[in-house]
């Protein structure tokens, strides 16, 4: 359990006096509310205790008694209502939830405050836990957000996350996980970093090839060269012409079958080269290049490895003489985008795509529908962008959804906007260009509360308009349904109804458009992703419609267990019918957490399954082979390896969620092994060690049968916290590098999981990392994630280091007024020396040493 402190200001107001604007504005400008968590440690597990602090700094009181105002916020955590003060605290949607002056409140008055304690679950021991953008609203006036809670500088709301009880969580057991202090972490940086200053950066490519020969000469690519290809190698012959351009190179262009005395970089696809699709060899040598691949994508892969050999010099390009063949080891390599809670913009979803490229991943899954926003313009139903992609305070939600997740009252607010179809043609093209496939998802039936209200409102505008039939020709909600269900997300109202013939229409409107695009973009759609996760339990139960539908003989309908399977096989049905194939999160494949449905029931070629849960003391873990034994090909995104909205490292300033694991850091990522699940099972949540897994689980786990349906893997990043673009950056790179090396090359130390080859192989890649890529992420224009410095107090002064060679640390000793280059220990009398890391233009967090070394 935890408490949540917060501290509201007011204004002096007469008892029965109505607020104006500008002391409602006033009120928010000087008033303050503020959260904090009092333990997580409590005699019942996966709980917490939490205050609410209001403060009136204010000229104005709260006036006594019940009144029109009230005050909402957003956290993640479920409150249920509970009075205190004569204040009510009550839970509306998802993370909004209000707080409203009873008869019995005595009032506020100038300079006081009180405290409102709560309790709930599981736990908050992260600042992003809680949710910015506060406000209050008063009778018909417009909302004003509380100015302390409008920054994404939580110390300005959450107070300090400091004691074992606030940081701990109870598992029932004690919690295993240590939180990351500045000594540790230089301990940590220590041990991973000895050695590594044998490692050659130049030569490690991210992925690694599957062979390479390197000779000690070097050949300079000027822009003398001529460049030869054929018609089918134009789209990457111009990329390349494109990625050399700012290097101050343009070669020279000359048909494939030409005679050409000066130095030639060659383009060529070899279909009798003895590898498989995607594959290449690339050679260097004096006066030639040499790129054959076995199709185009192994030509653009080819290139990609090319320039990430090359050093740039004036006007041209040195390049390691070398012979390269190389093949990926997946099919699928995987990218995974929610955009949906928190919408960033165009610009960083092409980016994303820039450098899955770079890396080689070739999957990008967009999450374009939630409970929270829909973000994909639908040609005849403007209302899922017009409403659906749009939050703000409209209790009503006729003109938009209800606000969430940080974004406060108004329609400007933080994760507000889409993609114009022109956008989403631009995305495809894009991405095709460079060899990626976009996988669309809209999720259904469960996190389709957005679609839903959308549907709704459009439902309402066509029978104001008399239009009945239309009205109901999409609809999502069966308006006679009294089921009673809370998601996990904490709605009561996510679950598009499944025994509408409307939901069907609605699904088969969205795909034919979908393909629309598609084919304006130059392309074909192949997958669609339903999403099908987390139906919560007790959905459909008080539906009329459903009842209706189990009286029908011979639909395979008896209840309401069967109507997930019933859902999925007329999705099934009408992709099929489309010529695609299906995807869908594994619990959406499942009728529970063993048994799968029927593959055979589903006309499609391909029915493909992100295989996400796989905490293992739940014992689903084993789903994964579950579904690849039963015919299912398989995507695996496990949720403790894969999920890049988890933290950097166990510590309250880092960014993310934290149900799967803790933390993720990027070498427990690149240490993934793909063709051995259950040798990944490490720790548990509370981080305990797991010595036998089937002991764990309490029963004998199924061996993988059916290896050829294991697709690949697949890294995601869900945006719950992440309300901005940079955010968003820091949680995607460079643990994506991470992913596209076990995507693409399997490492010699997976078969045993030996432990000497993983480090050594670890320090080659993370000085690849800190000496070259990040400085190519950072000339790319995209954020990325600097881990922050350990330090350690010694006789001879403060000694720091950073996890990743290559990138610089800072010290301060004015609070950050200015700063120093880190060289030697920092010998000096100052009480509070701050140190960060630095690339580029990218800073780590602030690490606080003083007498006693802590972060800040």
């Amino acid at each position: 359990m935890r408490q949540l402190v917060l501290v509201l200001l007011w204004c002096s107001l007469p008892a029965a006096a109505a607020f104006t604007q500008p002391q409602l504005a006033e009120f928010a400008r000087q008033s303050t509310i503020k959260f904090a968590v009092q333990s997580n440690q409590l005699a019942e597990p996966m709980r917490f205790n939490a205050d609410i602090v209001l403060q009136n700094g204010s000229n104005i009181a709260l006036p006594k008694g019940e009144h029109d105002w009230q005050l909402y916020f957003h956290l993640i955590r479920r409150i249920d209502t509970t009075e205190q003060h004569g204040l009510s605290i009550e839970h509306v949607q998802g993370d909004l939830h209000r707080i409203r002056p009873t008869a019995r409140f005595n009032g506020l008055a100038p300079a006081q405050q009180l405290t409102l304690s709560f309790s709930s679950a599981p736990w908050m021991v992260s600042y992003s836990d809680f949710m910015p953008r506060a406000f209050i609203v008063a009778a018909n006036l417009q909302p004003e957000v509380f100015a302390n809670t409008d920054s994404e500088d939580f110390s300005h709301f959450v107070l300090p996350l400091q004691t074992p009880a606030q940081l701990q969580r109870n598992f029932g057991e004690a919690d295993q996980v240590a939180i990351v202090d500045a000594a540790r972490r230089y301990k940590h940086n220590a041990a991973m970093l000895n050695g590594i200053a044998n490692a050659d950066s130049h030569q490690r490519i991210i992925p690694k090839p599957l062979q390479a020969k390197f000779g000690k000469r070097h050949t300079t690519l000027t822009a003398d060269w001529q460049l030869q290809f054929s018609g089918r190698l134009t789209n990457e012959a111009q990329f390349l012409q494109q990625q050399l351009q700012p290097l101050g190179l343009q070669l020279g262009d000359s048909a494939a079958t030409s005679a050409n005395k000066t130095a030639i970089l060659s383009l060529s696809v070899d279909t009798t080269l003895a590898l498989g699709p995607e594959s290449y060899q690339l050679s260097i040598s004096d006066h030639s290049i040499s790129i054959r691949g076995t199709d185009n994508a192994g030509v653009f892969y080819a290139i990609q490895s090319l320039l990430a050999l090359a050093q740039p010099e004036q006007n041209a390009v040195l390049l390691p003489q070398a012979d390269i063949t190389d093949q990926p080891r997946a099919s699928w390599r995987g990218m995974h985008y929610d955009m949906a809670r928190n919408f960033h913009s165009k610009a960083v979803t092409l980016r994303l795509i820039d450098n899955m490229a770079r890396y080689k991943l070739n999957k990008l899954h967009l999450h374009l529908t939630e409970d929270e926003g829909w973000r994909l313009q639908i040609p005849g139903l403007p209302e899922l962008t017009e409403i659906g992609a749009k939050r703000c305070f409209d209790l009503s939600e006729q003109h938009c959804l209800l606000t969430q997740l940080g974004t406060g009252p108004h329609a400007s607010g933080s994760g507000n906007g889409y993609y114009s179809t022109a956008d989403f043609i631009e995305i495809l093209r894009y991405a095709a260009a460079r060899h990626i496939e976009v996988i669309p998802e809209i999720d259904l039936p469960g996190h389709a509360r957005a679609a839903i209200v959308a549907m709704r409102a459009r439902y309402n505008r066509l029978m104001a308009a008399g239009q009945p039939e239309a009205a109901r020709q999409y609809l999502l909600s069966d308006p006679h349904d009294s089921s009673q269900y809370l998601s996990v997300q904490n709605y009561n109202d996510n679950a598009a109804n499944v025994c509408l013939a409307s939901t069907y229409a609605f699904v088969d409107k969205v795909l034919y458009e979908l393909q629309q695009l598609y084919r304006q973009a130059g392309q074909t759609l192949q997958v669609f992703h339903m999403g099908g996760d987390e139906v919560a339990a007790g959905a459909w139960q008080g539906s009329a419609a459903c009842q209706q539908l189990f009286q029908q003989p011979d639909n395979g309908v008896a209840g309401v267990a069967d109507l997930k399977p019933y859902f999925v096989s007329r999705v099934a049905t009408l992709t099929a019918q489309r010529g695609l194939a299906l995807a869908g999160w594994e619990d959406g494949l499942m009728y529970d957490r063993q048994n799968t449905f029927n593959r055979s029931q589903f006309a499609n070629k391909q029915v493909i399954a992100n295989a996400w849960d796989n905490i293992w003391e739940w014992g689903v873990a084993d789903r994964a082979y579950r579904l690849a034994n039963n015919g299912y090909q398989v995507v695996l995104s496990p949720g403790t390896h894969l999920y890049f909205d988890h933290p950097h490292e166990a510590h309250p300033q880092e960014r993310g969620y934290y149900w799967a694991t803790r933390f993720t850091s990027i070498d427990k990522v690149f240490g993934f092994m793909p063709d051995n699940l259950y040798a990944n099972a490490d720790t548990t949540r509370s981080g305990a060690a797991i010595g036998d897994l089937e002991k764990l689980v309490g029963r004998q786990l199924p061996a993988l049968q059916q290896p050829d349906n294991i697709l690949g893997i697949q890294g995601q990043v869900w945006s719950e916290t992440i309300r901005t673009a940079e955010q968003l950056e820091h949680m995607i790179y460079p643990r994506l590098l991470a992913l596209a090396e076990r995507a693409w090359h399997k490492a010699n130390w997976e078969q045993h999981n030996n432990s000497a080859l993983r480090k050594a192989d670890w320090q080659q890649f993370a000085n690849r990392l800190g000496q070259i890529e990040l400085t190519r992420l950072a000339v790319a224009e995209s954020s990325f994630y600097l881990p922050p410095p350990g330090v350690i107090n010694t006789a001879k002064g403060m000694l720091a280091n950073v996890a990743l060679p290559g990138i610089a640390i800072e010290y301060s000793l004015d609070h950050g007024a200015s700063w120093q280059q880190y060289q030697v220990a920092v010998l000096t009398d100052t009480n509070s020396v701050w140190f960060r890391s630095r690339k580029q233009q990218q800073v780590s967090r602030v690490v606080v040493s003083e007498k006693a070394v802590t972060d800040n």
